[in-house]
């Protein structure tokens, strides 16, 4: 396995991590507001390159209306 492939596109490795960190940024925020220990943690251990984090904050972080 050549490592020198790797150090040639750095670059795509950079945009995986901002990927990675803005999604998951957004995520914990809104999980934590919510109280979703278990969607906070899940968020902190697991690297799913955003998937998880764009799941959660497109499906499960809705919340309820409030009936006045």
């Amino acid at each position: 396995m050549d490592l020198n492939a790797y150090k040639d596109y750095w670059y795509v490795w950079v945009v995986i991590v901002l990927w990675e960190l803005v999604w998951k940024a957004i995520a914990l925020w809104k999980a934590a507001r919510k109280g979703d220990k278990v969607w906070f943690v899940l968020f902190l251990i697991l690297n799913t390159l955003g998937i998880l984090p764009i799941v959660y904050i497109f499906y499960f972080s809705k919340q309820k209306k409030r009936s006045t």
